[in-house]
């Protein structure tokens, strides 16, 4: 399969807006291409922003972030308070959110959740991402889950063992109130990564997979 590359100057300081609805949404959908993207590009800045992270999730957000940016490269993380399931219902303080941080920063390239996510709260995000940056390079993750919504995504990222190793270390530390959850495994991310590895042909045999509308060669 022939690849494609990113085309910013190593020396550049790249941009990256990371958005999760939850706690630990950033770090399973796309924690592979974060850890690669920072030791690709040292001078890179991760924007870090979590929509629902309240209480223990709150701290665990900032300890998840610290641990994938090795705390050096990073804005914020900035922690809101929407609640779990009801991001919809508030959906116009969502947006003006959105509206503020567009003010701030334009980033070279976005991390949001996919559109066709079965969790509503994943997908107004991914809505009102396209919806207020509409000139940006955008790249949708997905998040393994109940649902069954796994579909059929259209880039990948190839992740050596070492990152993949790392990638699922720093979930299980960061994240010890999702321990109970028996789907919240080592082998569920491996798992996937596997999956997505094995349909990229991957030398590794690992990636994280994106979906892609919109890119210009």
């Amino acid at each position: 399969m022939r690849s494609l590359a990113l085309s910013f100057d190593k020396a550049s300081t790249l941009h990256i807006l990371c958005l999760g609805a939850h706690s630990d949404d950033i770090e399973i959908g796309c924690g592979g291409t974060i850890l690669r993207l920072a030791q690709e590009y040292p001078n890179c800045v991760f924007h870090w922003v979590v929509f629902s992270a309240i209480g223990v999730r709150g701290n665990e957000a900032l300890r998840a972030a610290t641990l994938f940016t090795s705390n050096s490269n990073i804005r914020g993380p900035i922690l809101k308070s929407f609640q779990d399931g009801f991001m919809p219902f508030v959906g116009a303080e969502v947006k003006a959110f959105f509206e503020e941080l567009k003010k701030e920063i334009s980033p070279d390239l976005i991390f949001t959740h996919n559109c066709k996510d079965a969790h509503q709260d994943h997908r107004l995000l991914a809505e009102l991402t396209w919806n207020t940056f509409r000139n940006h390079l955008i790249l949708e993750y997905e998040i393994p889950k109940y649902d069954g919504d796994l579909g059929e995504p259209n880039l990948f990222v190839p992740l050596v063992s070492e990152i993949c190793e790392r990638k699922i270390e720093h979930l299980m530390e960061a994240f010890p109130s999702q321990h109970p959850k028996h789907w919240f495994r080592k082998d569920t991310f491996l798992a996937l990564m596997r999956l997505r590895g094995m349909e990229c042909n991957s030398p590794s045999g690992h990636a994280e997979a994106f979906y892609c509308r919109k890119a210009v060669l």
